[in-house]
């Protein structure tokens, strides 16, 4: 009986010390200095008991064979394998947990398993060959150390059980019960609420927040969660979220006329990772300056917000009208990004030729399949460049790129043009073929050389006969990775938008309405004379802001925030605490359930 005990008790006992004493690098590396750092080792042991038991599932069974069958070499051999397994899985996830924190500010989901899914290559694009053979090297031997821990604790220091058939049934009877009693560190204790991330918090420092959490346990709660979006951000009833979050259009209310022409060639421009930081015009460095010099010609947009921080999450945003999901990247459900309208679907149906070109793989993030059920006709990617172009590890750079915008656009054609070209030169690892003296190696050089790269296509677009009647837009993805991320999150998701071009009525005026990404298709097929209701979450900016006041909304894994007039809310997803004014936290709880409510229904 005793020996069944220390035998399940070795296995839990290896694990939690395991998950506990990996938490040390994290904590050492990110959290703040101070004894508060130690205290994320409690706040988060409830997780790691909770992946423990996990873990010790296998091993209690194998413990149960045992009393049944007696010892056996055959589940020795199945006691180590399991182990081997468990070891490369533990490592991999905290190694790469500790690697990509820096970057994200986040805990492991599932979001890097998407990207390396829908794209190996570019998933790895924005590692350089140190970090990842560092990172390969580091999951190698924490690997083997944890190999050699549970083979040491778990299967070779037990005492083996006994192989007689006398006591059988007792040590059985005990194994199971054993067994059993992992429901409880599993489940989280006995209370009415189950394990979730939530419980790893204690402070209103973030970080000693994701000190304490496991990234195991991250991982698999994102991956079992994500498709259930109409159980999320539960807050009120269906119709009185929907009451509190419907804002109407008055009916006396005319947009301005922006444009020159009603039928305009559009080209939107997605600038990687670029934000407020990078123009002078508001207050930032002197790195963007053709782009800052196009937003002092036609129109800037000043207090504009990236809905989310990743490229999958603004797709949808920019061109569909959709806020980008705290909890999810809804390009992960092809079926349901089939059915969102898009501003290439609407301009398709009025006779527009609509084209995407992009340096990069297409099919990363399910990409591709989103732009053709977008109504692209034509996509161009890495695939369509010679292997001589594709010299960054996105593939082509944005030079190249352009040039081939460039190409097609001084082909013509009977039809306007709706063109998007998203860059990629400014993503890390930000190795582009430029040599600019003004800047040394790294982020601000990759910024100047694909700012260049739109200016050069802006002036190559105004040779052309078709400028008076073109517009240009330019807008981030999402927010920049230079300089060091901001920590407020209002801070951190204020990018630039810009139109400019020949059709552009207005010149050299700032807007100071509250927007995000999710109001450019409105607003561009507002201009056009186009209905936008299929579009609930897009603003048209060009109604006045004194009859339809703007707001923000954008997220993170960690966070979402809603900016109006009446002052900023930001609620904690894993919490559910909010701060900010009463009435703009309720909004912005109802804007969260009407969304996810949108998205269940696709």
């Amino acid at each position: 009986m005793k020996r069944v005990l220390v035998k399940l008790l070795a296995a839990y006992g290896a694990l939690l010390a395991a998950f506990v004493v990996l938490k040390l690098p994290f904590i050492i590396a990110y959290a703040p200095a101070g004894m508060h750092s130690f205290r994320a080792l409690w706040s988060g042991m409830s997780m790691d008991m909770c992946m423990a038991g996990y873990f010790t599932v296998l091993p209690a069974l194998l413990l149960i064979a045992g009393c049944i069958m007696g010892p056996h070499k055959f589940l020795r051999r199945i006691e180590c394998t399991y182990y081997v397994f468990a070891s490369a899985i533990i490592s991999a996830v905290f190694v790469l947990d500790f690697g990509l924190y820096a970057h994200w500010g986040f805990r492991l989901d599932a979001t890097p398993l998407f990207y390396f899914a829908s794209s190996p290559s570019s998933a790895m694009a924005s590692a350089t060959a140190t970090e990842t053979i560092a990172g390969f090297a580091a999951w190698l031997l924490l690997g083997c150390a944890l190999y050699a821990l549970f083979f040491a604790v778990a299967v070779k220091w037990p005492p083996s059980l006994p192989s007689g058939s006398r006591g059988r049934c007792a040590r059985t009877a005990l194994a199971l019960c054993l067994t059993a009693l992992l429901f409880i560190p599993i489940r989280g204790g006995v209370t009415v609420s189950t394990m979730n991330p939530s419980r790893a918090y204690f402070s209103p420092d973030m970080r000693l927040n994701h000190a304490a959490m496991n990234p195991v346990f991250t991982l698999m709660y994102s991956l079992s969660h994500r498709d259930r979006f109409g159980e999320q951000f539960r807050f009120y009833d269906s119709e009185e979220a929907k009451a509190i979050a419907t804002r109407t259009v008055p009916a006396d209310a005319a947009p301005e006329k922006w444009l020159s022409t009603a039928r305009p060639d559009i080209y939107l421009i997605i600038f990687e990772s670029c934000s407020s930081h990078l123009l002078p015009s508001q207050g930032g460095e002197p790195i963007a300056l053709r782009l800052d010099s196009l937003a002092r010609e036609g129109m800037l947009f000043d207090n504009f917000y990236a809905s989310s921080f990743r490229t999958d999450r603004a797709l949808p945003a920019i061109l569909s009208g959709l806020p980008g999901q705290p909890t999810e990247s809804l390009m992960k459900h092809v079926a349901k990004v089939e059915k969102l309208p898009s501003i290439a679907s609407a301009l398709a149906a009025e006779g527009y030729d609509c084209r995407y070109y992009y340096g990069g793989d297409a099919n990363f993030t399910n990409m591709l399949a989103y732009l053709r059920a977008s109504g692209f006709g034509s996509v161009v990617s890495d695939k369509d460049f010679p292997l001589s172009e594709r010299v960054s590890k996105w593939g082509a750079p944005d030079g190249a790129v352009f040039e081939r915008a460039m190409s097609d656009a001084r082909a013509g054609g009977a039809s306007p043009r709706f063109c998007v070209v998203q860059t990629s030169s400014s993503h890390e690892p930000f190795d582009v073929p430029d040599g600019n003296p003004r800047y040394a190696a790294g982020a601000p050089r990759a910024f100047a050389y694909a700012d260049s790269c739109i200016g050069a296509f802006v002036d190559s677009l105004r040779a052309l006969p078709s400028w008076p009647r073109t517009l240009v837009a330019v807008v981030p993805d999402h927010y920049g990775c230079y300089p060091e991320r901001p920590e407020k999150i209002e801070a951190r998701h204020h990018v630039p938008f810009v139109l400019a071009g020949g059709a552009l009525l207005p010149r050299g005026r700032r807007v100071g309405t509250l927007a995000s990404q999710t109001d450019i298709a409105a607003t561009l097929l507002s201009q056009l004379g186009l209905d936008y209701g299929r579009f609930p979450f897009s603003r048209d900016l060009a109604v006045p802001d004194s009859i339809m006041p703007g707001e923000a909304m954008f997220s993170e894994p960690e966070e979402a925030a809603l900016l109006t007039g009446h002052g900023a809310a930001v609620l904690g997803v894993a919490t559910a605490a909010a701060t900010g004014p009463d009435s703009v936290v309720s909004l912005l709880k109802a804007r969260l359930q009407v969304l996810y409510d949108y998205i269940d229904g696709l």
